[in-house]
């Protein structure tokens, strides 16, 4: 953020405020309104905070309108072409490309980092075998902070750099185990001769009785959901997890509490939400009927994983994810799988019919991550708990950035108070 000398000038009955406005690297200006109820005794009401900047950050930007998302200032789309996930968590944490010893360090630190402290296992036996995964996700990062003593001191950035780390290493670890206990087959431990994606694969579907080979085109398009869902500014989790580290939570905590809010359906259920409705559509035949249903304002239908609350042209992630789509589903086939029969059906209905065009209907990074992962063969139930593993890189950086920040603050959104007024208290024998 830089400074400006433009205001803005706020009436409010005969008198006028000055208000500082500043400008972004790139984006609209900001009207600095963190005087206003200082001097002139007023709030701003804002549900949501859709038109309120929260903090000042340099990691990601978005131009919804335009289709950009930018890390720390590069096309999310080169990154997931030509990058991989780990380089992609170095650029968001230090801001920068690594150089390829530094790349290797990195990497080296992560890998070394991924298994999980083995007293930590008899979490998993407390919960129920149905428990969904991201409710054992949720406890289990949350009880973090009970066996890794040595890295919630927020105040001590060698604290901070373990725990980042530690954080990003076990994530997979904590998510594979979750599905391996809903599921009841033995926990698979990671392997330090395996890159990222191709050790969470191989810890979710290995077994002890056979070995278990990644096969390089899943691998390479786990790494792009994973880089492709690694930060997305300031939404509904990582403002959980800044919020909540306002407070000088440890780390721990507060990326536990980004998981909860992700697992909100109008959050990170999106891409479960799009297997569903194809699932509910059955098979390509039908497609008609429920575009039919879509296009019926009185109809309670909606196509999920197609438009995007943000994107309001193009998901720029979508591009890259559809290669990717199209080649997992070239490797294992559609041909006995209705369901992703049905998906490309309506892909192909939705590039083309001029009522998807004209509303802007595109598929999305949903529908793509989706469709891949169920080709993989993870249950709906797992498609949230893999958006948070790949998102905590984002939450970390996030959090980072707050927590040295030296103007951070504790988080106290207002209120426009709408009960009742003061009244005195009635005994019981009066009421």
């Amino acid at each position: 953020m830089t400074d400006s000398e433009k205001t803005a000038t706020l009436s409010i009955g005969d008198k006028t405020y000055d208000l500082p406005i500043h400008s972004p690297t790139v984006g609209p200006d900001v009207i600095d309104i963190r005087k206003l109820y200082g001097t002139a005794g007023v709030f701003t009401y804002d549900p949501g905070f859709t038109s309120t900047a929260a903090c000042d950050s340099a990691i990601t930007y978005i131009d919804g309108e335009k289709g950009v998302l930018l890390h720390r200032g590069y096309p999310i789309d080169q990154l997931a072409e030509k990058s991989h996930y780990l380089e992609v968590c170095y650029l968001l944490l230090y801001g920068d490309l690594p150089s390829a010893a530094q790349l290797e360090d990195f990497e080296d630190r992560v890998t070394r980092h991924t298994m999980i402290h083995e007293q930590m296992m008899n979490f998993f036996r407390g919960f129920r075998r149905d428990a969904h995964p991201m409710a054992v996700m949720t406890g289990v990062v949350g009880a973090m902070s009970a066996f890794y003593h040595d890295s919630t001191d927020i105040n001590d950035p060698w604290q901070r750099e373990v725990a980042s780390i530690r954080l990003i290493a076990k994530m997979p670890t904590i998510a594979a185990m979750a599905y391996k206990y809903t599921i009841g087959q033995p926990f698979v431990y990671p392997r330090n001769d395996l890159d990222h994606s191709a050790n969470f694969l191989r810890m979710c579907f290995a077994v002890p009785a056979e070995e278990y080979e990644v096969n390089p085109i899943l691998s390479r398009a786990m790494d792009r959901i994973f880089t492709l869902h690694a930060d997305h500014e300031q939404n509904a989790s990582t403002s959980t997890v800044r919020l909540a580290s306002s407070s000088g939570a440890n780390p721990f905590a507060c990326i536990a509490a980004g998981i909860a809010c992700l697992w909100g359906p109008a959050h990170g259920g999106a891409n479960q939400a799009c297997l569903e409705m194809l699932k509910q559509i059955g098979d390509p035949e039908n497609i008609p009927e429920y575009i039919a249903r879509a296009k019926d304002k009185n109809d309670p239908f909606r196509l999920m994983g197609f438009g995007h609350r943000v994107y309001k042209n193009t998901d720029p992630r979508a591009t890259v994810l559809k290669q990717s789509a199209d080649e997992v589903l070239d490797l294992l086939g559609v041909e006995d799988n209705k369901l992703l029969q049905t998906a490309k059906e309506l892909e192909r209905i939705a590039l083309e019919d001029d009522y998807f065009i004209e509303k802007k209907l595109f598929p999305n990074v949903d529908f793509y991550s989706g469709i891949i992962l169920e080709a993989m063969g993870f249950p709906t139930a797992m498609f949230t708990p893999i958006f948070a593993l790949s998102r905590t890189v984002g939450w970390v950086s996030q959090w980072k950035e707050m927590i040295e920040d030296p103007g951070m603050k504790i988080g106290r959104p207002r209120q426009l108070y709408t009960g009742a007024t003061m009244r005195d208290y009635v005994d019981i024998e009066k009421r």
